[in-house]
């Protein structure tokens, strides 16, 4: 089978798709500084899948590396980009770090590979911002993001697409994700973030398990129906799956253009306070919360319509939101007796 390198392969999505990746039957080679993840991910995927994938630590943003890389990788037939800084809150401090980090990654992967290829995108609902309509569809505009990261996924699927219009050996997905959460079931990985978590789930499972204090709901006078913020949450691994379908897609040639989009969610949304609630009920674990002010950057509700990655990608979530924090739950508990 082809040899697919992901970016960010040790980071959260990333290590789920290397699996699912070689559960299907490709090779995978793995890009990542290890700026939000550990080198322990590796031998965690090696006691799930049973081989060490082959991995290189190198800077993105570093030109000359990416193209050395690239010629002593010429028979990558795919890429899937994960490799950039993701947290809301954390670019609305730092916008300069998520502008160069973001851009100049996703530029030195494109031009290096530029001959030919093919390559899934990691891109975000946050494109969206505050839609008019829910539940959103691809075809939906694109409204100012609300916050430094979002901008970066808007402009990245903007570079890439007036790239592909004058670029005919590039083939991009763009795959818009909703809020990915949830953990492999076998427990060997996870979303591991450095520091304080800066997602929801995750600092649930840690405020859960004592490494954390007490679980902040950012505001609860939102138009909802319990006052918290709504998002799509969806399992890492059915979003795995789904950069699967995507690289098949492009593999078999299927697409209608060389640049396509498509979301990635439920299809539901759930409220912050539903989250909380949906954890104590599939855990059993009383949770310690209160109501604090709305954050900066936050929409306030936003799902996805995923009618186009049923009937065009073949793809499907299938995993629902009391496994997603089950399998947050006992990935949390094993990094407890095995810490990173």
């Amino acid at each position: 089978m082809p040899k697919i390198l992901v970016t960010g392969g040790t980071g959260f999505i990333g290590s789920h798709t290397v699996v699912e990746l070689h559960n299907a039957g490709y090779e995978v080679v793995i890009i990542d500084d290890f700026s939000n993840s550990s080198h322990k991910i590796l031998k965690q995927i090696e006691a799930i899948i049973g081989i060490v994938p082959e991995c290189v630590a190198l800077d993105l943003c570093d030109e000359s590396k990416v193209n050395e890389f690239a010629a002593q990788h010429p028979d990558v037939a795919g890429v899937i980009h994960f490799a950039a800084f993701k947290a809301v809150g954390e670019s609305v401090q730092k916008p300069l770090e998520y502008y160069k980090n973001n851009f100049y990654s996703l530029i030195n992967v494109i031009n290096a590979y530029k001959r030919s290829l093919s390559l899934v995108f990691s891109s975000s609902c946050t494109v969206y911002g505050q839609p008019d309509v829910l539940p959103v569809t691809e075809f939906a505009p694109t409204k100012k993001a609300e916050s430094p990261y979002g901008n970066t996924k808007q402009i990245a699927e903007e570079i890439l697409q007036e790239t592909c219009a004058v670029t005919p050996s590039l083939h991009v997905i763009s795959l818009r994700y909703f809020n990915p959460v949830g953990a492999h079931s076998t427990a060997l990985i996870g979303e591991l973030p450095i520091g304080v978590p800066q997602n929801l789930v995750p600092f649930i499972t840690q405020s859960a398990i004592g490494k954390r204090g007490q679980i902040t709901v950012y505001g609860n006078d939102y138009d909802t129906a319990d006052g918290s913020a709504v998002r799509d949450y969806i399992h890492v691994v059915d979003l795995a799956k789904a950069h699967v379908a995507a690289i098949r897609r492009l593999e078999a040639k299927k697409a209608e253009s060389n640049y396509e989009v498509f979301n990635l969610g439920t299809g539901k949304g759930s409220t912050v306070l539903e989250i909380v609630n949906a954890f104590e009920q599939s855990t059993g674990e009383k949770l310690n919360y209160a109501i604090g002010p709305r954050r900066n950057g936050d929409v306030e509700k936003v799902w996805g319509d995923v009618t186009k990655s049923a009937e065009v990608l073949g793809w499907k979530a299938e995993l629902g939101v009391e496994d997603m924090m089950r399998s947050a739950w006992n990935w949390e508990k094993y990094l407890k007796d095995n810490p990173f």
